[in-house]
């Protein structure tokens, strides 16, 4: 691998945009917590018939719909929550569950904490009104937000499973029959932001890939708000490790900079590291539980496998090396895994797979018939964590 300290190619910390243009109207002033417009659960529900939901799905959405509608009327205010302890932090802000004692509520709370004038803030608060119209089971529910004490709060569903990426050290790695339902689930909640809302999400990465102990698996921090995303661009270092090498480069990108992102994130779930630079031979013989010759991987330092790049290093090498890949691993990963990660994972962004080509990809047809319980495997991983041993 040829890399250097240096930033030879004048690559820049890119921010998160280009973004649609965000609502405009209103005039400042408090900004209260928005409930959807005509936020009747009968009417919404109905409004959801061709998304093709299961019966378990639709019972699941309904109830949190009329867990939300226990905040009609009801500002959200930081004094109304009490703090029961951090879920994690990252993408500049710390999120934490929380009681809201009105409703009796828990939550998860995200807190961005910005530097920026009154009427940015403000309308931050009004893009994030779109969230209250996103209803669907691949996507975080939200339950409102508002300003206070120079941070953003964003009130979400709580998913008592946590992120993928806080779960993978404890997995060790992520079985490709999991890793088939998150993918199944993720295809289907970016389909759904774009049909029904035009949001890319922008930001797919183990960290935004919740799950909960029903075995439910959900997207979260999708780029609804252009005044967010670009306020909070200068500390998204980690989210750059996940870009496509077009949007590295200040290229136009589209959805397929998303397939990317998806493509990066199974290869570091299934490996259990993030995979540039590639994990050598030792490594993934210790991963993989089994002696690994295969030729895919480059031969990094072999003595350090967990070696870091600077951030300039990873933007040179995304963007001038050979993409990550799953390994030959007969017995451990499919043929038809590795392909699919291969059709995220091109460099030209039109040579990848879009919506439709990863939907019907042979591999996703494969995963569909599979019967795996995710609630089983996230309280598994929960259970062995709380472990003695």
């Amino acid at each position: 691998m040829k890399s250097s300290v240096k930033n030879k190619l004048n690559l820049k910390l890119p921010a998160i945009g280009p973004v649609e243009p965000g609502d405009s109207n209103g005039s400042g002033g408090e900004v209260r917590r928005h409930i959807t417009r005509d936020n009747s659960v009968e009417v919404v529900m109905n409004s959801l018939g061709d998304l093709e939901l299961n019966p378990e799905q639709r019972d699941r959405l309904e109830r949190f719909l009329y867990q939300k509608q226990r905040l009609k009327g009801k500002d959200l205010c930081a004094e109304d929550f009490d703090n029961l302890g951090e879920l994690g932090s990252g993408n500049g802000g710390v999120v934490a569950k929380v009681l809201h004692r009105p409703s009796g509520l828990i939550m998860a709370r995200k807190m961005i904490h910005l530097e920026v004038k009154p009427a940015t803030r403000n309308q931050i608060i009004r893009e994030l009104r779109v969230l209250d119209e996103c209803n669907s089971p691949h996507i975080v529910g939200f339950y409102g937000s508002f300003y206070s004490d120079g941070e953003i709060n964003v009130c979400m569903e709580y998913m008592d499973g946590g992120s993928l990426d806080l779960l993978l050290p404890k997995a060790k790695r992520i079985p490709e029959d999991v890793l088939g339902k998150v993918t199944i689930a993720v295809l289907k909640g970016l389909s759904y932001l774009r049909e029904k809302h035009s949001i890319m999400h922008r930001d797919v990465k183990p960290s935004n890939i919740l799950v909960n102990t029903n075995g439910e698996i959900k997207l979260c921090d999708f780029g609804v708000s252009g005044q967010l995303i670009d306020s909070m661009a200068n500390s998204f270092v980690g989210t750059r490790s996940y870009m496509a090498p077009e949007r590295l480069q200040g290229d136009h990108y589209s959805v397929s900079s998303d397939f990317w992102s998806l493509g990066l994130s199974l290869v570091e779930m299934a490996l259990g590291r993030y995979p540039i630079p590639p994990p050598n031979h030792q490594y993934l013989s210790s991963v993989l539980g089994t002696p690994f010759k295969g030729t895919e991987t480059v031969n990094v330092d072999e003595s350090n496998p967990q070696k870091e790049l600077s951030i300039f290093e990873l933007l040179e090498y995304i963007v001038n090396e050979a993409p990550p890949t799953i390994p030959s691993a007969p017995g451990i990963f499919t043929k038809e895994f590795k392909h699919f990660v291969d059709r995220c994972l091109k460099r030209n962004p039109r040579e990848r797979g879009d919506l439709r080509a990863l939907t019907s990809h042979e591999w996703i047809a494969m995963s569909e018939q599979k019967q795996v319980d995710m609630a089983k495997w996230v309280q598994g991983v929960l259970n062995a964590d709380a472990s003695p041993n």
